[in-house]
């Protein structure tokens, strides 16, 4: 152990802690806004009955009672766990690898290929989950939860039932994940450079997770926006209002697929992503490591 730390960085042992800090955060602040999600995708499925966040939420407790608002916790849990493990442990792989391969180039690139590669990974842990957790949420008579949803989709549509909605996960995941670690890391360049000015290693660690929180959010509410149209067909597809991508856009229609659920995937996007990077960097910190950014990673070094 050396300067504090379990690990040193970019060894096997810190991609481990990555994994699992993106894991438990992932896991935890997805689970935590379970209702939320609930009623977002009941505002996709069937936005004419469920127009709105206040009149959604009474109409889901008045026809189905508050249990209703925790159905699919176990995939929330479990599926943004693993996804989420992939996702921030890879990308820190990723970066490092790309940052050696590409010394020269432009950051943002970096960043972009370096999300986009885990992103891949993680949705395909994360896929079999949301299809059955989607049909739990508004389908009220599929099934209870992940043990008994598992098999019941597994017999009625076989594997690819599990993976129907691979390409527009991606589609939605893929450019979210993409603007958002970008953007966060801008953001945490941003922070430190204009705002403090001051270098990372010279703040408290109150000071390195206020940052952490500041950037977080602005990163949420921007990918979230750059990935709504997917996630509507998503929604769309998985609850067979559309037998095909280019049905279910025709079906929702173009400027809807912007704006329809977009304010409660704003209100849900922003805190959940916001107390991942909390969760997330505070596991760093409690394990010796530096909080994540630009600053005073990898990448930066390896531009010198």
């Amino acid at each position: 152990m050396r300067n504090g730390r379990v690990f040193e960085e970019f060894s096997p042992g810190y991609y481990g802690v990555c994994a699992i800090g993106g894991m438990l955060s992932a896991g935890a602040t997805h689970l935590a806004v379970t209702p939320l999600d609930v009623l977002k995708v009941n505002m996709q499925v069937n936005p004419i009955k469920y127009n709105s966040i206040f009149s959604g939420l009474n109409i889901l407790l008045k026809e189905q009672g508050p249990s209703a608002l925790w159905r699919g916790w176990a995939g929330k849990f479990l599926g943004y766990g693993f996804q989420g493990g992939c996702k921030f442990g890879l990308y820190e792989y990723f970066k490092n690898l790309y940052s050696d391969l590409l010394v020269g180039q432009n950051r943002s690139l970096i960043f972009f290929m370096s999300s986009a590669s885990a992103q891949a990974f993680a949705d395909v842990a994360l896929c079999p989950f949301e299809a059955v957790k989607i049909r739990v949420q508004t389908q009220p008579n599929f099934a209870k939860g992940l043990a008994d949803g598992f098999p019941k989709l597994y017999l009625t549509e076989g594997l690819s039932g599990f993976y129907k909605g691979l390409a527009p996960l991606w589609g939605r995941n893929l450019p979210f994940s993409m603007v958002m670690f970008s953007t966060f890391e801008h953001s945490v360049d941003l922070l430190y450079s204009h705002v403090i000015q001051r270098r990372k290693e010279d703040c408290s660690k109150a000071q390195q997770l206020g940052v952490t929180c500041l950037a977080g959010y602005t990163a949420g509410a921007v990918g979230t926006f750059i990935s709504n149209p997917a996630d509507n067909v998503v929604s769309s597809l998985y609850n067979r209002k559309a037998d095909s991508v280019m049905q279910a856009v025709k079906n929702i229609g173009f400027v809807n697929l912007f704006t329809r659920s977009l304010p409660i995937r704003i209100t849900l996007a922003g805190p959940v992503v916001t107390l991942q990077w909390l969760f997330y960097d505070t596991i760093k910190l409690l394990t010796g490591l530096p909080t994540s950014g630009s600053a005073n990673n990898h990448s930066q070094e390896a531009n010198r």
